[in-house]
């Protein structure tokens, strides 16, 4: 039996498909919390003046019919929460009963966010390289740290684990098999990648997650089996799923179309555990359920031979 795996927590990534309105953000809190399940509500914290270069902060939306703003900069601007936006949002997963977090994309945000004390922070693919943003939460920040591993090279990788090694962090760093793209091709899913990591890096941090940006709930199954499979090897942890969530896919931005909405993310929930249960080995020859069924049905030699001793 596995019985020292981490039960899998399920990530409800909301990012900015809260539109900017607050309201929102605490539906789908509590939409994810109540309906779903979810163990975390993810959001998104940037300073963008910080984060981008002037000149794609004046410039247009890349995709105007995605846009919130007259330049991109003014799109994040409207989709941004402020410090005191995110202190009543881990108020209110408090009162769902869920726990929060938020990805911090600069310097200025891990700052702001570490203050708010949350359990765990995450470092998206783009930042992943950006050492002297986690070299503050090293320093800074008590939680765990998840980093994503999209658009990331082998030795990046490498690199990234061995920078928490160096700071003593590696023990709080969960490492995410990730493909960068919304949504994702499933032959682009690549969950062997999930191997990949448990077997370079499983013993030396504290976990290894996936995060998807596939459609379906399909994919998200098949890489907790993998991941289970991987632990059951002696190969490290797998803990974490992470789903982009909205409330409507139809709804204008980006994410939206390779968000779950709320029946996706609630199937998805029960779907990874009960499947977790399922991965397993037996814990004896004969379990009980068999037993009642062996005593009615199962043909028993009643001679005392053996066709194998033959």
């Amino acid at each position: 039996m596995l019985s020292e795996k981490m039960p899998i927590q399920v990530i409800a990534e909301i990012g900015c498909n809260h539109k900017g309105d607050m309201e929102i953000a605490k539906e789908l809190i509590r939409v994810a919390a109540h309906v779903c399940k979810a163990d975390v509500a993810k959001f998104q914290k940037r300073h963008n003046r910080e984060l981008l270069p002037a000149e794609q902060y004046d410039a247009p939306h890349p995709v105007p019919e995605n846009a919130y703003g007259e330049t991109y900069g003014a799109h994040r601007e409207f989709l941004e929460l402020d410090t005191e936006q995110h202190r009543e949002l881990i108020a209110c997963c408090k009162e769902n009963g869920i726990a929060y977090s938020t990805s911090v994309w600069d310097l200025t945000s891990a700052k702001e966010m570490s203050e708010l004390n949350p359990p765990l922070l995450k470092i998206p693919s783009a930042t992943n390289q950006h050492f002297d943003l986690q070299g503050y939460l090293c320093d800074h920040f008590e939680g765990e740290i998840h980093v994503s591993t999209g658009m990331s090279t082998g030795k990046e990788i490498e690199n990234l684990v061995k920078f928490y090694a160096e700071r003593g962090r590696a023990n709080d760093l969960v490492v995410y098999s990730c493909t960068s793209g919304y949504p994702v091709a499933f032959e682009d899913i690549c969950l062997f990648e999930i191997r990949n990591l448990m077997e370079k890096f499983g013993t030396k941090v504290k976990s290894i997650g996936f995060s998807g940006h596939h459609l379906g709930i399909a994919a998200d199954v098949a890489a907790l089996a993998v991941g289970r499979a991987m632990e059951a090897d002696g190969k490290g942890r797998f803990s974490h799923i992470e789903r982009h969530f909205t409330l409507d896919r139809t709804w204008k931005g980006t994410d939206h179309a390779a968000s779950l909405e709320p029946d996706g993310l609630r199937r998805l929930c029960r779907d990874l555990r009960n499947i977790d249960l399922a991965l397993d080995y037996k814990g004896q020859e004969i379990l009980p359920v068999e037993q009642v069924q062996r005593d009615k049905l199962k043909w028993v030699d009643q001679s005392g031979s053996s066709a194998a001793a033959e």
